[in-house]
């Protein structure tokens, strides 16, 4: 079917504009990076006049007794859509632990019904989550990526994952590195302490306890800067942390962003640090991309996908808070070095990672995955 998903900015015409359903945990508001990534999608689509819906199959994480009715709903909505819409695409969002329990039932449906449906892998390990089930569950995931009309991925490890581990016919995968709207060119602000800004849950996997060992290392401590720490999980506690290491008045923690808030933040910030321990291809470094900022991260997932180390990002080790903050000091005494990590990383954005070239892609793989005979409503 397709090989590659390419957003190279060619444009293939389509016979008729795609409908598609996002099946999303959380939806946009409470999916995070991935229902970031939906909203976008969606909001791109509506621009050109394409009908996508969105429908949570989760609920917010807080509230997982919901999650249940969620998921009925979900499939209400699929099976609705067949009657109405028929050639409707189903576009189901996967990551590991109880997202996949959910999508075995939502993608069963889905085949019952006769959808068509395509599955987009997010997760940060999903070899690792894998490999922790039992046979049988694992063999009824393999069934499930094997069954789906297309198999989305991030990057070249979660293609591999796809292929080798869970057996998926590699003419039915694709590699679509995730893609955020333009922000327009980024501002410079002299005169101004530079602004460090993180965005994502604040957790462990996310390297938050190092970016605050850095942020009060003795590198750090003399230079003038502020932080903003943005994000949802145990922000008190990370508050808490915050003071115990001196940091209460320079670094912020809003808690949980919006688009428009966390795009507003980027706007007046200089450096974006992601010390994550494991990734699938987070939104944040894409974020930081666009906006023209310094982005200092790890080599996770995708990321050596995306950065060049030096041209328009910084590696760090995971895990290390010494060469994590000798880095941080780097970017916030040399506004040289800044300026030249924000030009590679904004042209590096606008040649690979536009949004409206990563939808026209989108909409070739919908109208390749429609142009499929569909199958019958069959319990098979």
């Amino acid at each position: 079917m397709l090989m590659k998903l390419s957003t190279d900015g060619h444009h293939m015409a389509m016979r008729r504009t795609a409908s598609v359903r996002h099946y999303v945990p959380g939806g946009c508001e409470n999916g995070g990076g991935i229902g970031r990534l939906v909203g976008y999608i969606v909001g791109t689509a509506k621009e050109g006049g394409a009908e996508h819906a969105v429908t949570d199959t989760r609920g917010p994480r807080w509230s997982a007794a919901t999650s249940p009715l969620r998921l009925l709903g979900a499939i209400l909505a699929m099976a609705k859509d067949r009657i109405l819409d028929p050639a409707r695409i189903h576009h189901i969002h996967v990551a590991g632990r109880g997202s996949t329990s959910r999508k075995l039932i939502l993608t069963e449906a889905a085949r019952w019904l006769g959808c068509f449906h395509i599955l987009h892998l997010h997760d940060y390990d999903y070899a690792g989550d894998f490999a922790e089930r039992s046979p049988r569950q694992q063999s009824l995931i393999r069934r499930m990526f094997q069954r789906a009309d297309c198999v989305v991925a991030l990057g070249q490890r979660d293609r591999a994952t796809l292929a080798t581990r869970l057996g998926v016919d590699e003419r039915r995968l694709v590699i679509a590195h995730n893609c955020v709207p333009d922000p327009g060119p980024h501002s410079i602000r002299a005169g101004e302490p530079p602004l460090i800004v993180f965005l994502g849950r604040l957790s462990e996997r996310k390297g938050v306890p190092e970016l605050l060992l850095a942020l009060s290392h003795p590198l750090m401590k003399e230079l003038r800067w502020r932080a903003v720490l943005a994000g949802d999980g145990p922000v008190e506690d990370y508050r808490r942390q915050a003071a115990d290491l001196g940091l209460s008045g320079r670094v912020e923690m809003p808690g949980w962003l919006g688009a428009d808030e966390a795009r507003a933040l980027c706007a007046r910030a200089d450096i974006l640090a992601l010390p994550s321990h494991a990734e699938g291809l987070a939104m944040a470094v894409l974020e930081g991309l666009s906006h023209g900022l310094a982005v200092v991260t790890t080599r996770v997932g995708a990321h050596e996908e995306v950065i060049s180390d030096g041209k328009n990002g910084v590696f760090v080790p995971v895990g290390d808070k010494d060469a994590l903050a000798a880095a941080l000091a780097k970017l916030v005494t040399d506004p040289d070095a800044r300026s030249r990590l924000s030009a590679g990383a904004r042209a590096h954005y606008l040649n690979y990672f536009s949004m409206k070239a990563y939808m026209r892609s989108m909409e070739k793989l919908y109208e390749t995955i429609s142009a499929q005979p569909q199958a019958r409503v069959s319990a098979q």
